[in-house]
């Protein structure tokens, strides 16, 4: 059944997370591996009604092989420069044919796919009681780093809407119904790096639409490159706290605690306060192979010092100071072209 609803699916691709790094040879071999994981999916890109990769300057030579990777045409969607992320998907989804199309899944080049990640997503979506998005599991790699990190970046929380349903999803791995998507989609956040979909994520809960988990629709995010941008996305990360808060209090504190999402620096940092506690309960829960022994207590140490990398980020924000990212942090892009 799943290749039926594929059949009335579109996959938007951006590229915003290979402009950084090594140039443009960088960014055409990444992103023509990656169209070749999908192409030997077990539900084939043949097999979806539509493919388009939204770029801002590939050249005619990497298009040309990605589309004989592919084994099918791409409308190739060319975006500013200076196109964010989530403005990125956005113009994806305004490429999508809507007469063909009744869901849209959306994915990233910097991530690795399992071989069944695209069959498992839609496979929800034939059922009786077909879910109106289905977020599927992204984790980082199965080592220490990976796994401590998996629980800071993409956890998974239990929706009231259902059982089954999850608060949260992550643009890089979730199908939406087309309608559902027109409706919401991604709205701006000054000021915020990639916090757009937890907002989405909140803002689709207090409409009762339903986030089915599919745990078993797997793709892995590769880190950044270089050491120093994974400290820049971690410092990025807690940036993001301070766009985030105001959110999270609104939709989850009473009327009397509202003022944390007004408090400067203190409501940030008592977000990731929570989130170190969930993170530290979170290990060996993430469909990951279980870390033991000094494993383990490593994996520990490295979730408390990567939080502590994102408190500083978001004290100094929440301080007004001027700090990576800038107001601009959506547009910056770092370095994912590692195997």
């Amino acid at each position: 059944m799943s290749h039926d609803i594929a059949a009335r699916s579109a996959l938007v691709l951006e590229t915003n997370n290979l402009r950084g790094g090594a140039g443009a040879a960088a960014a055409d071999a990444s992103l023509e591996r990656v169209i070749g994981l999908l192409a030997r999916q077990s539900v084939p890109l043949t097999a979806l009604a539509q493919l388009v990769i939204t770029h801002d300057g590939l050249s005619e030579q990497c298009r040309a092989e990605v589309e004989r990777l592919a084994g099918r045409g791409i409308d190739f969607v060319r975006i500013a420069p200076d196109t964010g992320y989530y403005d990125a998907k956005n113009a994806g989804f305004a490429a999508t044919d809507g007469a063909r199309c009744d869901y849209i899944v959306f994915a990233d080049t910097d991530c690795v796919p399992a071989p069944d990640w695209l069959e498992q997503l839609l496979a929800p979506l034939a059922e009786a009681d077909a879910p109106a998005v289905v977020a599927g599991r992204t984790s980082y790699a199965a080592n220490v780093v990976g796994t401590a990190l998996s629980t800071l970046d993409f956890m998974y929380f239990p929706s009231p809407l259902g059982k089954g349903a999850t608060r949260n999803f992550y643009a890089n791995n979730v199908v939406f119904r087309r309608a559902v998507f027109a409706e919401h989609g991604y709205q701006a956040l000054g000021g915020v790096y990639r916090a757009h979909c937890q907002v989405l994520g909140l803002r689709l809960q207090e409409a009762g639409v339903a986030l089915r988990y599919a745990a078993a629709a797997h793709t892995e995010h590769k880190l950044p490159d270089s050491r120093f941008e994974a400290l820049k996305l971690r410092w990025m990360r807690g940036q993001d706290t301070q766009g985030l808060t105001p959110h999270l209090v609104r939709a989850y504190l009473p009327a009397g605690m509202q003022w944390l999402g007004r408090s400067g620096p203190l409501g940030p940092l008592c977000v990731l306060a929570s989130r170190l506690s969930f993170s530290l309960r979170a290990l060996n829960q993430q469909d990951l192979p279980p870390l033991r022994g000094a494993r383990w207590l490593a994996g520990v140490a490295l979730i408390a010092a990567f939080s502590a990398v994102d408190m500083l980020g978001a004290l100094s924000r929440g301080l007004g100071l001027r700090t990576t990212g800038g107001l601009d942090g959506d547009k910056q892009a770092l370095s994912y072209h590692h195997r």
